[in-house]
């Protein structure tokens, strides 16, 4: 009879046991189910956050640009119509927007500055003239690389002074001299001397000039999608 009620309780007590054990189990799903779903939503709102602020900024970028877009079509317009500009045109058929996008070109492109000097401000001239030398520089990091390979100029950043440097040597009589040195200062693309001798040998005189041109890598306007993380 003391078998039957020790078995009895030992039953009872295993029975309350496992589901004492099927309770804290499921309490505990329950608890992690929890704190996943919450961790997920503070996740989720965190990101709509996130989202929405890029959207505001972008919104502001272009209510920015709204407010100003009439000042510029407005001066654009005052620039197509300017007088100097329309002086210097390097073809009639030209506008005189052209001028200011060959004063300042969109890549660094140091054959054209060569060929210009070369066969416009460097030519022509009377007077004995003479071209001895002439080197234009190609641009570190863009046109040229430190291993000897051609980097992409439009993929590339322009340095902060986007200069193309050159140097030549000219003789000729003092009037050859001086036109060479008015026509760098009419010339459409703006050009610098830093340096700059003259030597004369055997009645000849001889110029050389050291300076730089610039350009401005061009920019491009469009819309993207842009991920947020």
């Amino acid at each position: 009879m003391k078998n039957e009620v020790a078995l009895r309780k030992r039953t009872q007590i295993a029975k309350a046991n496992r589901t004492m054990f099927i309770w804290i189990a499921l309490a505990s799903a329950l608890v992690g189910t929890a704190a996943v779903v919450s961790i997920f939503l503070v996740q989720k709102l965190s990101y709509n956050e996130r989202v929405l602020g890029a959207k505001q900024e972008t919104v502001s970028i272009l209510d920015s640009n709204l407010v100003v877009v009439n000042d510029l079509k407005t001066e654009v317009q005052a620039l197509d119509a300017n007088s100097a500009l329309l002086s210097v045109k390097a073809n009639d058929s030209d506008q005189a927007l052209q001028v200011v996008l060959d004063a300042l070109p969109a890549d660094a492109n140091s054959l054209a500055l060569g060929s210009s000097l070369q066969n416009k401000l460097l030519s022509g001239i009377e007077g004995n003239f003479k071209l001895k030398s002439l080197e234009v520089k190609p641009v570190d990091g863009i046109e040229t690389a430190t291993n000897d390979t051609v980097v992409d100029a439009g993929a590339a950043t322009a340095t902060p002074n986007s200069q193309i440097n050159f140097s030549f040597s000219v003789e000729g009589n003092q009037d050859a001299l001086r036109k060479v040195l008015q026509n760098l200062e009419r010339s459409i693309r703006t050009i610098v001397i830093t340096r700059m001798n003259l030597n004369t040998e055997s009645g000849v005189l001889t110029m050389n000039v050291e300076g730089h041109g610039f350009y401005q890598l061009g920019k491009t306007i469009e819309l993207k999608e842009v991920p947020v993380k």
